[in-house]
């Protein structure tokens, strides 16, 4: 049996609730497994792009696990809900608080004497925030790509091979996207600079990451879809991304840190 681990500060985001690709119910294991004072949730949380396309999306027992788990944690946890594009249905209510829930669009993180700047970071994505019509058509190239992504894999899996992941291939591949990812970093640190913070937090790229560009520190708590991946700050004010990793023969789980695996889309 997995011994509970407590943490200062957890951040999980794109979980993607009520898409046939969250691993909700992973996501809700890491949170059985590991405890905080304080959870930010970054963004995508809950999928309404998906939910909205009817047939396809369905909203399942392990997506409603998640949010009643929530609503149990939160008598002893502050949790700060961050809005992403998927979840922008909520922007009619911003900001609204409920009990020891917060949802707002972005918000400063203090840390003993550090300043973090979190937020989703679709903002800072042009095609996310102006061309919405064009992001969506690009979801829809994603969940083919998923889809192929399942088949290769079951065929794998009965060949006794690992999990391969071609999202993350072509992400390596594409120069574009190489070159996206990293103007996307770049520009998000200049705004946490801006706003003269120590720090960033952000979710939407699907990329796991912690670096510092220059004084500014970068951290990106990855998704719940391909990557499992969390990032969790100690008392000490220290960051590491972490990985959820299923052991075959059991329910229970290990973590690994950042140098011993990585797969993210």
């Amino acid at each position: 049996m997995t011994n509970k681990k407590h943490h200062k500060t957890i951040v999980l985001s794109d979980i993607h609730l009520g898409s046939k690709w969250s691993k909700a119910k992973e996501a809700t294991r890491y949170l059985k497994d590991n405890t905080c004072d304080t959870l930010i949730l970054c963004g995508d949380i809950i999928d309404g792009w998906q939910l909205m396309r009817g047939r396809k999306a369905k909203w399942k027992k392990r997506h409603s696990n998640f949010i009643k788990l929530l609503l149990d944690i939160q008598r002893k946890t502050k949790i700060i809900y961050l809005r992403g594009n998927h979840d922008d249905f909520m922007d009619r209510i911003l900001p609204f608080k409920f009990q020891n829930i917060e949802i707002v669009k972005d918000y400063i993180y203090k840390s003993g004497d550090k300043r973090f700047y979190v937020l989703h970071g679709d903002v800072f994505d042009l095609v996310t925030s102006r061309y919405s019509w064009l992001s969506k058509i690009g979801d829809v190239g994603y969940s083919l790509l998923m889809l192929i992504n399942r088949y290769y894999n079951n065929r794998r899996e009965k060949k006794g091979l690992p999990y391969y992941s071609l999202s993350q291939e072509v992400k390596k591949k594409v120069k574009a996207s190489v070159s996206y990812i990293s103007d996307y970093e770049k520009h998000i640190v200049d705004i946490a600079r801006h706003k003269k913070c120590d720090g960033v937090i952000c979710g939407h790229i699907h990329q796991p990451e912690k670096r510092y560009y220059g004084d500014i520190l970068y951290l990106n708590s990855g998704d719940w879809v391909e990557s499992l991946s969390a990032l969790t700050e100690d008392y000490d004010g220290n960051w590491e991304v972490e990985y959820y990793v299923p052991e075959p023969q059991t329910n229970n789980s290990v973590f690994e840190d950042k140098k011993d695996i990585r797969f993210a889309i």
